[in-house]
């Protein structure tokens, strides 16, 4: 696969973070890597986005391309209206990603929130842009309560397009795992129908990049360039999340 869509299934889950891990990976590898970005929202002109910090923590052999940036942090349509800027469409999109794939080995499109979050004023998606590239897509989900309704639906509605699901991330796995988080990593593959392909620790965004890029492949799978598997993750992680709890004794024992 020469360009995968990497989509998260809500905001501010470790969706660059992700994206950087992968490159780093295939860069270690040996893969030529580029990644695209859509359209950036929340940043000033002067401001690094996410692509730059791809670039920051994957390594400066990674290109970076940005189609369009809106200052406020919104969905990209509704930025570029209240901007006053063109939007972004779908083959705009695909076009930049299949000339980037020209002269790279791996093209990752990050996209901009969640799968269907609209990108032009026709309610165009990431998911269009998905289907003229014949993409496979890529979930990153949160770890914790709500995950599995938000990470299945994302999967139906890649299924319903007839859109190829690649798998899921857990975006930002945390050091101390609460119950939910526990529960939810055995039952996502379930929930979602799709097989897990890794989980990057929380905080791993602020590693110096150096030691980002030497851990990156043992956060992810082989289908992703790294070494992770998931049997001794959950083995690790998930057992004790079903553990039965001992009934409570009568009154007074």
């Amino acid at each position: 696969m020469s360009v995968v869509i990497v989509s998260g299934t809500g905001t501010e889950i470790g969706k660059t973070v992700v994206t950087a891990a992968i490159a780093a990976a295939a860069v270690a590898a040996g893969r030529s890597v580029a990644v695209l970005k859509p359209a950036q929202t929340g940043v000033g002109p002067a401001e690094p986005g996410d692509a730059a910090e791809v670039v920051r923590l994957a390594g400066s052999s990674v290109t970076a391309v940005e189609l369009a940036r809106y200052p406020e942090p919104l969905a990209p349509d509704t930025a570029a209206r209240r901007a006053g800027l063109p939007t972004v469409s779908p083959a705009a999109v695909a076009e930049a990603a299949n000339r980037l794939a020209l002269s790279h080995d791996l093209v990752l499109v990050e996209g901009a929130g969640g799968l269907l979050v609209r990108f032009d004023e026709e309610g165009h998606t990431l998911a269009d842009a998905a289907g003229l590239l014949g993409a496979p897509t890529l979930l990153v989900a949160p770890a914790g309560l709500g995950t599995l309704n938000s990470t299945t639906l994302s999967a139906e509605a890649l299924r319903a397009r007839g859109l190829t699901a690649l798998g899921v991330v857990v975006g930002s796995w945390p050091a101390a795992p609460d119950l939910a988080s526990r529960c939810n990593l055995a039952d996502l593959p379930k929930s979602s129908g799709l097989p897990l392909l890794g989980a990057v620790p929380a905080g791993s965004g602020a590693l110096p990049p150096p030691r980002f890029r030497t851990a990156a492949p043992t956060w992810l799978s082989p289908t992703l360039a790294g070494t992770w598997s998931p049997e001794p993750f959950l083995a690790t992680w998930a057992p004790s999340a079903f553990a039965p709890t001992a009934p409570a004794g009568p009154a007074g024992d």
